[in-house]
């Protein structure tokens, strides 16, 4: 990508350097080179973004018609399919994303803006019979400034996931991309001042989590946290926000299981299935990471499974052939390493992948462990990157019982031709979405969240938009 990309912060309808003057380099995951420098925002920057929404919240935003509201969001829309391939290749060089996949997930942002400016003008209160007589009511009502904080492993669709609602319902957003994946978030804000919306609504600050997130967390005036990431991070999130009662939203971790039962079509599931866990190099809070495969078709799966794992193309992302590109950084890399050399010195058998390939890159080859227990750390642990567990089982209770040991419980697939059975195990696994005879865990227009330490509240869907509003209700005697 040739042309010059934005890497300043974008506060009240503009593009400003951090406060301080700080920047933080992006190394491109494929080639291991720094090729930008992007402002890193502090705490004076949190403050004036704050400051700046509250203000546009207050100026008018909140009151603004929806159909008004649903017509900024069109129009951003229509800007990010414009500007498609920008976007996607920034995705691309910023994080390592397969190209092709990149494009989707620009489509798919688009088409969440597309939703919620449809959605936001059928949202509807209630009218309610009370005992008293009287006319009762129910209003919902944006709530102010929301924190947006978003991760680097999806950033554009998950930013505009968050976005997009609360933008809907009235809400001023600040949002804070992860600081190893600002660029999309940051091309964002001038995408949406461009198509309309008023300086102020949407602010997009660039920088460490770890210096300027507890700041903004905390800030008195932001009302509502919406945040993706890791496990430990939300239960911090969580402990700040009860200080004083701020609404949280989080999307958490996952170790999703794959369950394979003997009457399913074993070409399909095992042909699908490497993609489940291995899409975006692994580094996905659904991959379905733990497989339990029924004993009696254990091993014609297992046979079909590495066949098709060993087919993917893992290599340059700016290939539309290539199906797994690097992991997003050093770290990331030696961390899911580190899971590897756990499982080897457990004697567990690895099928195949696992090394790195030559040159350079943060590459891994998907991993496929045969003969994990259930006390391995690789089977229950979340990974974040190209490593899959297989495990036979013989008893569907038993089966149940290693699905919801876990502490975690964001997604997973069920494979069956069994209807009877397939409502049966979906109720009992502990998961807040679940696909039967399908790998999909995202639907623009339903809702997505988990269970248990996986997070609390819902993204997509009409249940976005209620996460984002408060519930009034106004009872008037008559």
């Amino acid at each position: 990508m040739n042309k010059p990309c934005e890497t300043r912060l974008f506060i009240d309808g503009t593009y400003v350097p951090a406060a301080k003057g700080r920047v933080t380099p992006l190394i491109d995951p494929a080639t291991e080179s720094s090729w930008c420098e992007v402002a890193a925002a502090d705490a004076d920057d949190i403050e004036r973004a704050v400051n700046g929404a509250q203000r546009a919240f207050e100026d008018g935003w909140r009151d603004l018609a929806p159909g008004k509201r649903a017509e900024i969001l069109f129009n951003i829309a229509r800007l990010i399919r414009e500007h498609q391939e920008e976007l996607a290749q920034l995705e691309m060089r910023n994080i390592g994303k397969p190209i092709s996949d990149a494009r989707d997930e620009v489509g798919l942002s688009a088409r969440i803006f597309e939703y919620y400016a449809g959605a936001v003008t059928k949202f509807f209160g209630q009218t309610i019979p009370v005992a008293r007589g009287g006319f009762d009511f129910t209003l919902r009502q944006p709530m102010g400034v929301v924190a947006a904080i978003t991760p680097w492993n999806f950033p554009f669709p998950i930013a505009s996931w968050k976005v997009a609602p609360a933008l809907a319902a009235g809400n001023c957003v600040v949002l804070k991309p992860a600081s190893l994946s600002p660029l999309t978030a940051l091309r964002l804000g001038g995408l949406a001042h461009e198509a309309g919306l008023p300086a102020g609504v949407l602010q997009v600050l660039a920088g460490s989590g770890g210096k300027i997130g507890d700041v903004l967390v905390q800030h008195p005036l932001v009302r509502k946290i919406s945040f993706t990431g890791s496990t430990e991070i939300g239960a911090h999130i969580m402990q700040l926000a009860s200080r004083d009662i701020k609404r949280v939203s989080l999307e958490l971790g996952g170790k999703s299981p794959n369950i394979i039962f003997a009457d399913a079509d074993l070409d399909q599931a095992a042909a699908s299935s490497p993609m489940s866990v291995f899409a975006n190099c692994g580094q996905d809070c659904c991959a379905r990471s733990r497989v339990f495969v029924e004993r009696k078709v254990y091993d014609a799966f297992v046979e079909k499974f590495v066949e098709a794992t060993r087919r993917l193309v893992v290599g340059d992302p700016s290939r539309p052939e290539t199906q797994v590109g690097p992991l997003v950084s050093a770290a990331q890399r030696n961390s899911v390493e580190d899971f590897l050399v756990s499982a080897r010195e457990a004697n567990r058998t690895f099928a195949c992948g696992g090394d790195r390939p030559d040159g350079k890159g943060y590459y891994l080859r998907p991993a496929v462990v045969l003969g994990c227990e259930t006390t391995d750390r690789i089977w229950r642990e979340e990974v974040f990157g190209p490593a899959v567990c297989v495990r036979a089982f013989d008893d569907e209770e038993q089966m149940l019982r290693e699905v919801n040991a876990s502490p975690y419980g964001l997604s997973g697939s069920l494979w069956t031709n069994d209807l009877k059975r397939a409502i049966r195990v979906a109720k009992r696994v502990e998961s807040g979405v679940l696909s039967v005879n399908s790998h999909s865990s995202v639907h623009v227009e339903a809702p997505f969240g988990g269970f248990k330490q996986s997070g609390l509240g819902r993204d997509l869907g009409m249940a976005a938009l209620e996460g984002y509003t408060e519930l009034k209700n106004v009872y008037i005697a008559l």
